[in-house]
């Protein structure tokens, strides 16, 4: 058991570090979440809203490298490096991570998360008394030719998809969905067993709401560095006050790591960023997400709008967006009808990637009071309940951390 006094810092309030910090509270620490982002323009607020337990094959795949050329941005599609040389040397890592052996072992790692992530996110809205807000009603996927719904299917059917299902869009679905479009969709495939967030800022809401009822403490303060002093690290303030705790839990998403590697963790992540357009007002009807796969977009109606999401653009933490591609999003939504009324609001975000497309959870073998939780990339939102879960028991000695995903495999 966790002594009573024992106090926690959970560094970064994104929807991971939120999970964790109730976790710990719940578990018996006296826990203070420093959160920066005031303004929830992290990836855990701007995301499809998508619990996506069907992605558990690492995208770092032989499959996504020969994927790549035809998804390019130049080209239509979503992907794109910014300043490309700047990114060479994370590029690399991903490359290597890339082979078959490495992609077969890191596919066994996201089993087990993936296996228990919609579970643990049903206990977990049970515990922030919003049920309402997992909607369990799976996702969709649709092609808009022949040939794209060939391939699409082939691929998809040969994906292993871990605990979820699914089949051919039954004939009402797809009417459903085709009388929303002004254009013909040609196949689509409904997934059973992954759900959506109804509501992300309600979420981050209840999140901190359950937070504080169970006695924990937010501040609004950026961690600007961790410093070690023998086998214990304090946390430093941009305002320069100092902060020791006997746990730092660092998820910070793409900052993380400016505060692990001073210390000699290292921690390759690179900001893989996503865009999104939201229209407060719409018609769209009450459908579950659709993927609009021959365009690399996402569609989600939430309760505060409906949201297009796409892009996969390696870049810099700072860089400016491309305003490019709103427009395209802008240029989707119009080109298949998409009955949406009035000026959407934009956003883009960096996802916290790492080379092999797994995240980093877990305690350090160096310091006596450090632990980590980052680097979800795409999956977040989706692992965000499990990684909190797995934080609490970790840092409570009940269970042993992962090799898979502890940062000592960066060397």
């Amino acid at each position: 058991m966790t002594s009573p006094s024992a106090s926690a810092l959970v560094i970064g309030g994104g929807v991971v570090g939120r999970a964790c910090a109730l976790a710990l509270q719940r578990d018996g620490w006296q826990v203070t979440l420093a959160d920066a982002d005031a303004n929830r323009s992290a990836p855990s607020w701007g995301n499809a809203g998508h619990i996506a337990t069907e992605q558990m094959e690492p995208l770092a795949s032989l499959a996504t490298l020969r994927s790549a050329p035809r998804r390019w941005h130049g080209f239509g599609g979503a992907l794109d490096v910014r300043e490309p040389l700047r990114r060479l040397p994370w590029v690399m890592r991903y490359l290597r991570a890339c082979t078959p052996s490495r992609f077969e072992a890191g596919k066994r790692a996201m089993r087990g998360l993936l296996a228990d992530a919609l579970p643990a996110w049903q206990r977990l809205v049970q515990t922030i008394s919003a049920p309402e807000l997992l909607q369990q009603h799976g996702h969709w996927v649709c092609w808009e030719s022949e040939a794209s719904t060939k391939r699409g299917l082939a691929a998809w059917q040969g994906t292993d998809i871990g605990s979820a299902r699914f089949s051919s869009l039954g004939d009402a679905q797809r009417a459903a969905l085709q009388a929303a479009l002004s254009i013909p969709i040609a196949g689509g495939i409904a997934f059973d067993g992954t759900a959506q967030i109804a509501d992300l800022p309600t979420l981050a809401q209840r999140l901190a709401e359950a937070f504080a009822k169970a006695g924990g403490v937010q501040r609004t303060i950026r961690v600007r560095s961790l410093q070690r002093e023998n086998r214990r690290v304090h946390a430093m303030t941009s305002d320069g006050e100092r902060i020791d705790a006997d746990l730092l839990l660092v998820c910070a998403g793409v900052r993380s790591r400016a505060l692990v590697e001073p210390l000699g963790l290292r921690a390759p992540l690179v900001a893989e960023r996503g865009y999104h357009l939201q229209w407060a007002t719409h018609d769209w009807p009450a459908l579950p997400p659709v993927v609009f796969e021959d365009r690399s977009m996402i569609l989600t109606r939430f309760t505060g709008g409906l949201r297009a999401a796409s892009f996969v653009e390696y870049a810099g933490i700072d860089t400016p967006p491309d305003t490019r591609k709103w427009a395209r999003l802008r240029e989707h939504v119009v080109q298949l009808g998409i009955p949406v009324h009035g000026e959407p609001v934009p956003w883009f975000g960096a996802r916290p990637t790492l080379p092999d497309y797994l995240p980093a959870l877990g305690r350090s073998e160096r310091f006596d009071n450090l632990a980590y939780a980052f680097g979800h990339q795409h999956l977040g939102l989706t692992l965000a309940a499990i990684s909190g879960e797995l934080l609490a028991d970790l840092c409570a000695g009940r269970v042993k951390a992962q090799a898979s995903f502890d940062l000592e495999r960066f060397g």
